[in-house]
Formats: structure tokens, C-alpha cells, sequence
């Protein structure tokens, strides 16, 4: 049986802030592999980071025998919803635990929402994960990056934004 069959997916809470900065930062050890040092930021997130991107966005987490091994944001901004910080623990990636929290997270959202996702360019896992699960590479993810993110310009430049609308 894989992971992805007894995961267990809800919202996340003040009581969740460690595992999930633990989760975020684990995962995000990956960008070693295709960052420059002088673009990494180390922690990749600390907990009142956490809690600030709470007050903005709804944490969804994904649990594993009461282990958290995944998580994403969901962030209402303006006329969509943006996708954010998806973290899976790497013992538990390819196996089903992230498409499934992307799956419950979208069923939360309303009907005909537009999704928009950021990820590195060079993150072939995201990017190939988020064409499986339906998403279109937008025409210009500079103007959507600065139109609905609060990124670093680093990061920006370094970026491509995904797009998807959900069906009635």
C-alpha cells in the first residue's frame, strides 16, 4: 500500500506550525541541486514566517500514520487563488502524498476559481508535477509574479507561474 492510500489531509493550526516548518525546510533542502549558493535561504522558512503566512492563506497538511509529510497554502488574492509553499517530505515523494493534497486542497475551492502556482524554472519535480495535475505554463510569469506574489527579485527572476481554472 503506498502512503498516498492512508493520507489523511486537513487544515493546519497554530499547533501544526513546527512539524509543518520542519516539512517546508527538509523539503527545500532539493533546491541545493539546482540554486546557486548566493539564491538559497537557509531556513527556507522559520515559525513566525509561518504564522505570518497564515494570517494571509489556509494551511492544508498531509498526514501519514499522524505524521505530517506534506503541506500547501491556499491564498485568495484579488480574482484567483494562489498555490503556495507545497512541501513534501522527500521518504515521501512519488508517491501519491502531494498530487492528493493538491486534489483536496482544489475540491476546497470555488467553482471556476483560477489557480496560479509559482515554482523555480529549474524545479523540474514541481514543474512536471503541476503539467500531471493539469496546468498550463502562463505566457508571462513576470507580470503574474509581481501582480499577485510578494517575492524576493531573486526569486523572480528565477520563476515561472502556472495557471489553472477549475470547471463548474
Amino acid at each position: 500500500m503506498k502512503p498516498s492510500d492512508s493520507c489523511f489531509i486537513r487544515k493546519l493550526t497554530s499547533a501544526d506550525r513546527a512539524g509543518a516548518v520542519e516539512v517546508i525546510n527538509t523539503a527545500a533542502e532539493w533546491y541545493r541541486e539546482f540554486l546557486p549558493a548566493d539564491e538559497l535561504h537557509s531556513p527556507e522558512m522559520d515559525a513566525p514566517a509561518w504564522e505570518a503566512e497564515a494570517q494571509r492563506m489556509t494551511w492544508w497538511g498531509a498526514f501519514v500514520d499522524g505524521k505530517l509529510v506534506g503541506v500547501m497554502g491556499s491564498e485568495p488574492i484579488r480574482d484567483v487563488v494562489l498555490l503556495r509553499h507545497a512541501y513534501v517530505l522527500p521518504r515521501y515523494q512519488r508517491q501519491g502524498v502531494g498530487s492528493r493534497l493538491l486534489e483536496h486542497v482544489e475540491a476546497r475551492l470555488p467553482p471556476s476559481s483560477q489557480i496560479m502556482v509559482g515554482t523555480y524554472a529549474a524545479n523540474y519535480k514541481a514543474r512536471g508535477n503541476l503539467e500531471k495535475a493539469g496546468y498550463s505554463l502562463s505566457e508571462d510569469p513576470v507580470t503574474v509574479l509581481r501582480t499577485y506574489y510578494d517575492i524576493p527579485e531573486d526569486r523572480l527572476l528565477t520563476s515561472v507561474t502556472y495557471e489553472k481554472r477549475l470547471d463548474d
